[in-house]
């Protein structure tokens, strides 16, 4: 180990030293402002027919090296890809020559020259100039073991994405995603807003919000856990169709699927309810997997999921009837769901109801096995603070989650506008906040008075943007689709 350092600082040692040389002879790279690349590596070879013999620029880190004499070969990889090019003492004249001879393995180079391909069939660059745009002062890991450990990939990005190119198109990927998710809503007459991240009261979604400071006005502030109010405000201002992609923080765990700081799409559409959202969730997944993985049949893990097909649609008690064999609909009191629960080994706290206990039973016996796209329809109202309730039976609201995967990749509603309603429920999520319930919401008295203005009939749904890459890229865990996810500070 203790030679592995060694050998390491004299590397790094030697690269400082080569900069200097440079410096001291007026080439110091860092001075270069611009180079002007005409084509990427992929842009070259997929148009070989009509570039062979011509002259182009392109631009990247050279990955790889061989001198031989007079004549040289590397590999320059770009942002599509990477090419090979041939680099002749003769073609680009001594000194240059010479300086390339000394440039390292992440150094970043412009390569003019002529496109042309080798005895064994590679397209590349007969380099005519080779300018050095940046000295590496840094070694990448070794080629053929490549960035392997999970943790350094996290935090280091930027070397995960020069080193492995699957990372790379996870991340093109996304914004692919995002951009395919514009142009739907774009098209169906939906107008993107921003609104606040900084909240004083931060409401939505049952999650723990993470606290700050104001200083110039001296007030605590929450970041925010949803988008959910601010949006609904301007349904009641007269935007029928508004839709906002952004980061949103929930003080909470970290594990494969979570991330405490993530991306939401929520939308809200007025003069709908929430099938109008089950039909829009179905063409927009469908949608995307056409447009960026190519087919609506997409492969993750050991399953193929279809988003051909028509997406199933099950209220919770027909799934907890078809997944656990428990008729909910014989359950009448909270008394008869926690003696359930207990016969099924289900753990409660005393201030949780009927409804808390069959989403539980939901979540233990249903989620898992709801693999293919599926609406979950129907929810207690108990756990669904922000909607409406079903005209036939008020103990359940017109809320679906969509499941992919066994997870849940959306939560939609026919949104509650009922401004004595709404603060009914307020008032019942503030007696469980003072119980000791820190994800429940508070009143919210401005949002109040907007819906007292009126609100009209409304479906809103919220899209986890970071599962929906996963699914879309076949990435095992959150972290592999955030660029920069939330990592614990190293000592």
């Amino acid at each position: 180990m203790e030679n592995q350092v060694q050998n390491l600082n004299e590397i790094l040692k030697l690269r400082r030293e080569k900069l200097t040389n440079l410096q001291e002879q007026g080439k110091d790279p860092f001075v270069i402002t611009k180079y002007d690349a005409t084509h990427h590596s992929t842009d070259v070879k997929d148009n070989f027919d009509e570039l062979e013999g011509k002259s182009v620029s392109v631009a990247g880190r050279m990955m790889f090296k061989r001198v031989m004499g007079k004549a040289s070969f590397c590999n320059i990889q770009d942002l599509k890809g990477n090419i090979q090019a041939y680099v002749a003492r003769d073609c680009i004249g001594e000194d240059s020559y010479a300086d390339f001879k000394k440039y390292d393995v992440g150094d970043i180079l412009g390569i003019e020259g002529e496109v042309f391909k080798t005895k064994t069939g590679e397209i590349s660059i007969h380099a005519s100039k080779v300018v050095l745009l940046s000295k590496s002062l840094q070694i990448l890991p070794e080629k053929y073991h490549g960035l392997t450990d999970t943790d350094t990939r996290y935090r280091q990005r930027y070397v995960d994405l020069i080193m492995n190119s699957e990372v790379k198109d996870t991340f093109v990927k996304r914004s692919k995603i995002i951009s395919a998710i514009r142009r739907f809503l774009d098209d169906q007459g939906f107008m993107e807003v921003e609104t606040p991240m900084l909240v004083a009261n931060a409401g939505g979604a049952n999650a723990r919000p993470f606290d700050t400071h104001f200083n110039a006005l001296d007030e605590d502030f929450h970041l925010r856990i949803s988008l959910e109010l601010y949006l609904k405000r301007l349904i009641v201002g007269g935007l029928e169709r508004v839709y906002e992609i952004g980061r949103v923080f929930r003080n909470e765990g970290l594990d494969t699927r979570h991330n405490p700081e993530f991306t939401l799409m929520e939308l809200y559409q007025a003069y709908t309810d929430y099938h109008g959202m089950m039909d829009l969730s179905e063409n927009l997944y469908r949608h995307i997997a056409k447009t960026v993985v190519g087919s609506e049949k997409v492969v993750y893990g050991e399953n193929e999921i279809d988003f051909s097909k028509p997406f199933e649609r099950l209220t919770m008690i027909d799934a907890v009837k078809k997944y656990a064999n428990i008729d909910y609909n014989e359950i009448k009191t909270t008394e008869e769901a926690k003696a359930l629960a207990d016969k099924l080994h289900i753990e409660y706290e005393d201030r949780h109801e009927k409804g808390d206990i069959l989403s539980m039973i939901f979540e233990e016996y249903v989620e898992e096995h709801l693999i293919q796209p599926t609406f979950i329809m129907d929810h207690p109202i108990e756990i669904s603070p922000l909607t409406k309730k079903k005209p036939e039976n008020g103990e359940y609201v017109e809320r679906f989650e969509l499941f992919i995967n066994g997870w849940e990749m959306a939560n939609a509603y026919s949104e509650l506008n009922d401004p004595i309603d709404q603060r009914q429920r307020f008032e019942a999520q503030e007696r469980l906040k003072a119980m000791g319930d820190e994800e429940a919401n508070s009143i919210d008295e401005d949002f109040l008075n907007a819906l007292n203005i009126g609100m009209p009939p409304t479906g809103g749904i919220g899209f986890g943007i970071d599962r929906l890459v996963m699914i879309m890229t076949n990435s095992p865990a959150i972290r592999d689709v955030l660029l920069f996810p939330t990592m614990k500070t190293l000592d």
